[in-house]
C-alpha cells in the first residue's frame, strides 16, 4: 500500500501546480501583482541497503514543493492620465497604512482620493510620504499621510517690485507723465495698490513719487499717503544712470493688521540693469512684477521622479505638497503577501529601508502610470499544460497500482 504515497504526492504537487498557474492568470490584470512560481524537490526513502559496489540503495518516494518565489521584476507602465495614479520604475515599494495602523508595502500605484483629500488604495489604506510646510518638504520628519486636495497656500508678503515704462524725453519741465499702478501683497494677502508719479526736474532728471491709498492704512488722512519717493537721472541716450535721494518704499502699520511696515525694493532696477528709460516715446508703462500673493487654492497637482508632489495654486506659485516615501529590502523574496498586493517583511527579507526615490538603490516614481501585472499568458498556459499532464500521469500511475493490488488480493483469495 506504500506504492500509492508516490503518486499520491504528485498529484498534490501537480494540484498546487494548477492553483498557483490559476491564480496567476486570474491576476493577469491586476495592477502590481508579481507572478508566482512554485519550485519542487523529490523526496527520497532512507538507503536500506547497498549493491555489490557499496552504494546505497535508494528508491524515490514522490515529490514536494521546496519553495513559492515571486517574480518581482518590472511590469509594464501603462499612461492612465491620472494625476493620482503613480508607478515605480525600478526597485522598491510604496508604503501604506491601514486603518488598525499597520504598515504594509505594495507596488500598485493606482491610488485615489479620500473625502479628506488623502490619497488612497482601492482598499482604503492610506499613502504614506513625507510632509510639507509651507511648500518645503521634511525628508526627516515621520511618513504621514499625503493630501493632495482642500490645500490652500499662505499668502506671502511683497518684498520687491518692478516696473518696466519708458518717460517722454519731449516733456517740458515741471510736466508730469503717465502714472504707473500695480498691486502688492501683505502678509494677510490683502492687496494695496501703489500709484507711482513722475514729475520732470530738469533735462535727463525726474523725480518719482509713490503712494498708497490712505484707506489702507491705520490713521490715514486725506485720499493717498506717499510712502517713496526719489530721482531718476538718465544720461544722452536715455539710459539710467543713478536714482538719487531714494526713500525706500514702506507702508506703514497696516488697517487690516498684517505684520507692518511692509518694505518693498526696486522697482527700476540698477543702473547696470535699468527697467526704466527716456527716449522720444510715448511715456507708458509696459509691466508691473511683484513677488508677492494672495492665499490661494489648490488646482492641478503632478508627481515628480522623485515622488515630490507639486501642487498648482490658484494664486499662481507651484508648491511642494509632500513627497511619496519607498521602501526598499534587502531580500524581496523574504517577503510575505497578505493580500490586496500588499506584501509585510519577514526576518529573511529584512527591515523596510524607507528613503527618497532614485537614492540609495530606489527607483523612480513615474506620476500618471500605473505598473500591470508580470504575468505572460503565453508561459502560464505552457505550466497549465504541463501540469494537467503531470495529473493525468499520477492519476494513471494509482490506477495501475489498484489495479495490481485488487489482482494481488484475488490470488490470495
Amino acid at each position: 500500500m506504500g506504492s500509492f504515497s508516490t503518486p499520491l504526492s504528485g498529484l498534490t504537487a501537480a494540484q498546487q501546480q494548477l492553483q498557483n498557474v490559476s491564480n496567476n492568470l486570474a491576476n493577469i490584470d491586476t495592477d502590481g501583482y508579481k507572478d508566482q512560481n512554485l519550485t519542487f524537490s523529490d523526496i527520497f526513502a532512507q538507503a536500506g541497503s547497498t549493491n555489490g559496489s557499496g552504494d546505497p540503495m535508494q528508491t524515490g518516494s514522490g515529490v514536494a514543493v521546496s519553495s513559492t518565489s515571486s517574480n518581482f521584476t518590472e511590469g509594464n507602465l501603462n499612461a492612465t492620465g491620472t494625476a493620482s495614479n503613480m508607478a515605480i520604475s525600478g526597485n522598491g515599494f510604496f508604503i501604506t497604512q491601514g486603518v488598525n495602523g499597520t504598515q504594509d508595502y505594495t507596488r500598485s500605484g493606482d491610488f485615489t482620493t479620500n473625502n479628506a483629500g488623502q490619497l488612497i488604495t482601492p482598499s482604503g489604506e492610506l499613502l504614506l510620504g513625507y510632509p510639507a510646510v509651507n511648500g518645503v518638504v521634511s525628508s526627516l520628519a515621520t511618513l504621514q499621510p499625503l493630501q493632495v486636495s482642500s490645500v490652500t497656500s499662505p499668502a506671502v508678503a511683497s518684498t520687491t517690485v518692478g516696473i518696466t515704462a519708458n518717460l517722454s524725453s519731449d516733456t517740458a519741465v515741471g510736466d508730469s507723465a503717465a502714472s504707473s499702478s500695480l498691486s502688492v501683497f501683505d502678509a494677510l494677502g490683502a492687496p494695496h495698490t501703489l500709484s507711482v508719479s513722475y514729475t520732470k526736474t530738469a533735462a535727463n532728471t525726474w523725480t518719482y513719487t509713490v503712494t498708497v491709498p490712505s484707506a489702507d492704512i491705520t490713521g490715514g488722512t486725506g485720499i493717498n499717503t506717499t510712502v517713496g519717493s526719489g530721482t531718476l537721472n538718465f544720461d544722452g541716450s536715455g539710459h539710467l544712470t543713478s536714482t538719487t535721494n531714494v526713500v525706500p518704499i514702506s507702508i506703514p502699520t497696516l488697517a487690516d493688521g498684517a505684520t507692518s511696515p511692509l518694505t518693498l525694493a526696486g522697482p527700476f532696477g540698477t543702473a547696470a540693469n535699468p527697467t526704466i528709460t527716456q527716449t522720444a516715446s510715448a511715456s507708458a508703462t509696459s509691466a508691473t512684477t511683484t513677488d508677492g500673493f494672495a492665499s490661494g487654492t489648490l488646482t492641478t497637482f503632478t508627481v515628480q521622479p522623485d515622488g515630490t508632489i507639486e501642487g498648482s495654486f490658484t494664486n499662481g506659485p507651484t508648491l511642494a505638497l509632500g513627497q511619496v516615501a519607498v521602501a526598499s529590502f534587502a531580500n524581496n523574496q523574504g517577503l510575505v503577501s497578505v493580500g490586496n498586493n500588499n506584501y509585510q517583511p519577514t526576518a529573511a527579507s529584512g527591515s523596510a529601508v524607507i528613503g527618497v526615490a532614485g537614492t540609495g538603490g530606489r527607483g523612480t516614481v513615474v506620476g500618471g502610470d500605473v505598473e500591470q501585472s508580470n504575468v505572460d499568458i503565453a508561459t502560464e498556459f505552457a505550466k497549465l499544460i504541463v501540469a494537467q499532464q503531470a495529473y493525468s500521469s499520477n492519476a494513471k500511475s494509482i490506477t495501475t497500482f489498484n489495479q495490481v493490488s485488487q489482482a494481488t488480493l484475488a490470488m490470495i483469495q
